[in-house]
């Protein structure tokens, strides 16, 4: 069996200055990827997150860029192959909430907010990115999306929507892809630590501590950055030879509750 040793490799992970995205690009770097940290407004924090992968002996540069802005997100994605080389894995995990409301409840621009980020926007940066995934024998996209699309739970049709599309867009470049070498898979988070997560279990719950909620989950805790970053890690290593189009959902076998 190989293993998850990504030396020699460069990764763009979008929305890295915290949470979920944090997470996976310090992964990939302990496996040895060099990392360009995306962020849309937190500089501070994206430089926070460059310094916890410089300390790990890799290269990091953060790049600020709304992937909702083609040209911000094609200046982005031209720096990073002026700094490291050609990009040979995508993360795309930027992501934001909804405001939980009912459908009757929610205007168009809030559903089109969130599928200019979720959805467009990985659309967006998978099309900028290609030209430099393909030049490499193996390269890899990630789509971060949620296991909210398995229920379509009420009072979320916006969120729901975009990371369907989000879905949709990875099963449809996995198959046109996988010509050029090009693998690419899906990673869905149950409600995990986070800013999002917090804020979602406060709103839910009226608690501010988020881990009131380790009991109600499998293994007796709320899943972590780190249990998505894993999954990431595998599909993107070589210790993943052969799978693409394919979906993870973190969640404990679906036995996660809110409640």
């Amino acid at each position: 069996m190989t293993d998850l040793n990504l030396a020699g490799r460069t990764a763009l992970v979008t929305g890295a200055s915290r949470g979920i995205g944090r997470g996976i690009a310090l992964a990939l770097a302990r496996a040895g990827a060099d990392i360009a940290v995306n962020y849309t407004r937190d500089g501070e924090a994206a430089a926070e997150t460059v310094a916890q992968i410089t300390a790990l002996g890799r290269k990091a540069k953060a790049y600020q860029a709304s992937v909702a802005d083609e040209e911000a997100s094609a200046a982005m994605v031209a720096a990073i192959a002026a700094d490291f080389g050609p990009l040979s894995i995508l993360v795309n995990n930027a992501g934001i909430a909804s405001r939980g409301k009912t459908v009757v409840d929610t205007d168009a621009a809030e559903v089109e907010k969130l599928l200019a980020i979720h959805a467009v926007g990985a659309h967006r940066l998978s099309r900028l990115a290609l030209p430099q995934l393909r030049q490499h024998p193996r390269s890899d996209i990630v789509v971060i999306s949620s296991v909210a699309t398995l229920g379509n739970g009420a009072n979320g049709a916006p969120y729901n929507m975009a990371k369907a599309a989000g879905e949709a867009l990875a099963l449809t470049l996995a198959k046109e892809e996988v010509r050029n070498g090009v693998r690419v898979n899906i990673v869905a988070p149950s409600l995990t630590v986070s800013d999002m997560g917090e804020k979602l279990s406060r709103a839910i719950t009226g608690q501010g501590d988020i881990h009131h909620l380790d009991a109600k989950f499998p293994f007796g805790r709320v899943p972590t950055p780190d249990d998505v970053a894993a999954a990431v890690l595998w599909f993107v290593s070589d210790a993943n030879p052969y799978c693409s189009g394919q979906k993870l959902n973190i969640d404990g076998a679906g036995q996660a509750s809110f409640r």
